[in-house]
């Protein structure tokens, strides 16, 4: 759902990794080396003050609640109306059959939903709420409450995830924010670099993690399978794929892949595209019918993009990319012309009352990707999170290793290079990760991890 466009008021800023994360001399532009920088600008403001308030009360971390509510909203309210999963405000505070924050927070405080869904500063108050319950019941006290390690367990309740591969993709989107820091809609918080206490989350495989099972079953051979509910699609086609659907999520890329995994949902779509990185989830195969555009389903795929069709700080340059790359993959394996009769909005399809892609969305731009009229080459963020990071001067397995990188590591990457099978993960296959040529002095330079969290991005041809 969507409604009436502002003025942008903030503009997300993806740092690569602090200096020295790196060991090859060149191997990332100077700029790559500097301290991250905060994401977004801020102005001081009330929302600032909301959050010292909330911090304060609840003796919860501020960097937490800062964290968490850039992960769920970039800190905007979007006037009291609600995600598609039924979360409401900057904190997202839900009311559907699994998260029940919202009556938790009100509970709380004391406060009426009503005001809680529209009023940023109750919103602020009720999250924090929730959370000091949470840490309560997990025996979060004394001066463990100010290690920010220590809550990792604690934000991983709050969006009541469908499993906990999910829950860990949120919580560690929380912790990525919180080492960038935040700068936006009037709130600042520092780069604080933490290396959580991930607690029993430590033995749950993140989401991207492939088996042989998974690489199987994915259409597009950059995208992770997460299978949604099977009681939110249908198995099989009456209708021949010739149109693709755009859409945006109104809410997060965790919490809309969580939401396609609960059977009470009743929707879902066959992708889902990361705003930061553009990393792509499959959720139902194309071969199945997907629940996203009424009418239209039999006969349509559909790609969620995280964010908010009035918030154009979600449409980052790496999603556009990963996004039309994804959209040529499936046109051209289909035979679905490449062109805006079929490739449309979800507000485009007849009988639909959704707004997105929403007047943000630059058409313009993201067609002239479909079509290859961008001469320069995608990239990507490339995140690592073991140690023992691999750097060979070629996709092949038997050229030299020039660096081995301690992790966490995070590069920028071109698309994915086919080169010789590599075993990984249980699994042998030819994905290696090319990262961004240096001006002529550092080429063919490709990165790789024994354990490897492949980003999920295309393949080159």
């Amino acid at each position: 759902m969507g409604k009436t466009a502002r003025v942008p008021r903030l503009t997300a800023v993806l740092a690569a990794a602090a200096a020295g994360a790196i060991a090859l001399s060149g191997a990332l532009p100077s700029s790559a080396a500097q301290p991250p920088e905060p994401i977004g600008s801020a102005m001081p403001g009330e929302l600032a003050k909301a959050f010292e308030t909330a911090a304060t009360r609840y003796d919860v971390p501020r960097e937490v609640l800062v964290g968490i509510g850039y992960a769920e909203s970039h800190l905007d309210g979007h006037d009291g109306l609600p995600s598609q999963d039924n979360g409401y405000g900057v904190m997202h505070l839900a009311g559907n059959p699994t998260n029940p924050t919202m009556s938790e927070a009100a509970k709380l405080t004391g406060l009426p939903v009503e005001k809680l869904a529209k009023d940023s500063g109750s919103n602020i108050i009720g999250a924090a709420a929730v959370l000091d319950s949470y840490a309560d019941k997990a025996g979060l006290q004394g001066s463990a409450r100010k290690d920010l390690a220590k809550w990792y367990t604690v934000v991983a309740q709050y969006p009541h995830s469908a499993d906990g591969p999910t829950a860990r993709l949120y919580t560690d989107e929380v912790y990525r924010i919180i080492g960038l820091g935040v700068g936006a809609e009037g709130v600042t918080s520092a780069p604080k670099q933490v290396n959580p206490d991930r607690g029993s989350y430590a033995n749950v495989a993140p989401l991207g993690t492939r088996t042989k099972a998974s690489l199987a079953a994915a259409d597009y051979p950059g995208a992770i399978w997460n299978p949604a509910s099977a009681s939110n699609y249908s198995v099989g086609r009456t209708s021949a794929v010739s149109t693709i659907v755009i859409h945006v999520t109104q809410g997060s890329y965790a919490g809309t892949i969580s939401w396609f995994k609960n059977a009470s949902a009743q929707v879902s779509a066959h992708y889902v595209v990361r705003s930061s990185d553009g990393q792509i989830t499959q959720m139902v195969a194309e071969k199945d019918t997907a629940w996203h555009v009424r009418s239209a389903n039999p006969y349509t795929i559909g790609i969620e993009h995280e964010g908010f069709v009035d918030q154009p700080s979600w449409f980052t340059d790496a999603m556009y990319r990963a996004s039309a790359v994804l959209t040529k993959n499936i046109a051209e394996r289909r035979g679905i012309p490449k062109d805006r009769a079929h490739i449309v909005g979800h507000n485009e399809v007849p009988g639909n009352d959704h707004t997105d892609p929403g007047p943000n969305w630059n058409w313009n731009y993201y067609m002239q990707l479909v079509n290859g009229g961008n001469p320069n080459p995608p990239t990507y963020n490339f995140t690592t999170y073991g140690s023992g990071v691999r750097v060979r001067s070629d996709a092949k397995v038997t050229a030299p290793i020039v660096a081995t990188l301690a992790g966490p590591t995070q590069v920028f990457v071109v698309c994915q290079k086919q080169g010789d099978p590599v075993t990984a993960e249980g699994t042998t296959n030819n994905w290696w990760s090319k990262l961004r040529d240096q001006g002529g002095y550092m080429t063919n330079i490709y990165i790789d991890h024994p354990a490897a969290q492949l980003p999920g991005v295309p393949i080159c041809t």
